[in-house]
């Protein structure tokens, strides 16, 4: 591999299922290290703790950071909250997990900075000068005197360029995210990284027009009026990563994924297309329609898939054979015609993984030679 920054990534289930274990071994050799959530402490001041694979901790020959979260809308921070991250770390390594940093992820308003880096002196002092501590921050802040305060109290950073504006703005954008690393370099004189993402994310809108639900990696039971599939395009991201490779940040040493994919994270890149982009290999998306017989006379099944090594957005029409007498759309698609004849019409944006197929639709057609066409 060419000379490339270090890449991280986060895990950041609250419990682990084989799958996470299976990719930390997968990336192995593409990744140098891991920053695991270990806890997340609501508005309500609830502690959620995570339960990882302590096996799979304690085997891995990568640096381990503990990460803790605490919901921006937390507006108390206080000795107890010192105590409960220095309680975590220590169950941690009688684990005999090797944690060689704490990292704490407060998305704080700008007007808590102050607060916070008072409550970031004190968890300076109550850890060993071994253990590192690192904090996430915002280009919220960027234009706050309180932010280099801030970074100094701190051993590192990892700054955030991923939705962190208006939704309807899109997840990720690299010329944004360009300017934001060049004002954060004059902010801090610490080695800070970048968190990149990919992932995706649904955001629903109410009727007034206010945010009502954001799903990620937790599945919710809520729907708005208005939602959007907010997804991070690895094609977009890989030209981001070349171009920081070449040029980066003073103080920049390496990019921290937003999160480690796995097989069942299905609001994530798939571990093939994100160890391409991770390996900086060249991105190829080859989407086909195949027809399958059924079991029931002049009765197929219409197979979307794709061959390449990335995940490739989900073709908004595929034309049918005129001849075809009958069809219908599943799974995102539906039938519709127009004067060039029938098709089904994608209904909802998405993307298909690399190396995965998705049953889209049926025909049925008396001639064996059935012919389709997908419009992008």
């Amino acid at each position: 591999m060419p000379d490339v920054l270090p890449q991280q990534a986060y895990i950041w289930q609250r419990q682990w299922s084989p799958a996470v274990a299976g990719a930390m071994q997968a990336s192995d050799q593409l990744v140098g290290g891991w920053r695991v959530l270990a806890a997340e402490l609501t508005p309500q001041r609830q502690w959620k703790t995570a339960s990882p694979d302590w096996q799979a901790l304690r085997t891995t020959t990568h640096a381990v950071v503990m990460v803790v979260r605490l919901d921006g809308q937390t507006d108390r921070l206080d000795a107890a909250t010192q105590t409960r991250v220095a309680d975590l770390l220590t169950r941690w390594r009688q684990q005999n997990v090797t944690v060689t940093g704490v990292e704490i992820d407060y998305d704080c308003p700008t007007s808590q900075l102050p607060a916070y880096r008072h409550f970031l002196t004190g968890l300076r002092q109550s850890l060993d000068r071994d253990t590192t501590l690192s904090i996430t921050a915002l280009p919220t802040w960027l234009n706050s005197p309180e932010l280099s305060k801030l970074l100094a109290v701190a051993d590192e950073s990892v700054l955030q360029v991923h939705a962190v504006m208006n939704p309807r703005q899109g997840l990720f954008d690299a010329e944004r995210a360009h300017a934001w690393l060049k004002a954060y370099a004059k902010q801090t004189a610490h080695p800070w990284r970048v968190a990149l993402p990919s992932y995706s994310t649904r955001v629903s809108w109410d009727d007034n027009g206010r945010i009502s639900a954001v799903e990620s990696e937790r599945p919710l039971l809520a729907s708005g009026e208005t939602s959007q599939e907010l997804a991070a395009s690895p094609t977009a991201v890989s030209a981001f990563l070349a171009q920081l490779d070449k040029d980066p940040s003073p103080g920049l040493i390496g990019v921290v994924w937003f999160r480690l994919p796995t097989e069942d994270d299905v609001r994530n890149w798939s571990p093939t297309t994100w160890q391409a982009v991770l390996a900086r290999r060249p991105l190829t998306s080859s989407l086909t329609v195949e027809v399958m017989p059924n079991a029931q006379a002049g009765l197929h099944d219409l197979t979307l898939r794709n061959t390449g090594n990335a995940d490739s957005a989900l073709p908004p029409v595929v034309r049918i054979d005129a001849a075809c007498s009958a069809a219908d759309g599943i799974n995102g698609y539906a039938l519709e015609a127009d004067a060039k004849g029938k098709y089904l019409r994608r209904t909802r944006e998405g993307l298909l993984r690399a190396g995965y197929q998705r049953n889209i639709g049926w025909v049925r057609c008396q001639q064996p030679d059935i012919q389709l066409h997908v419009e992008r």
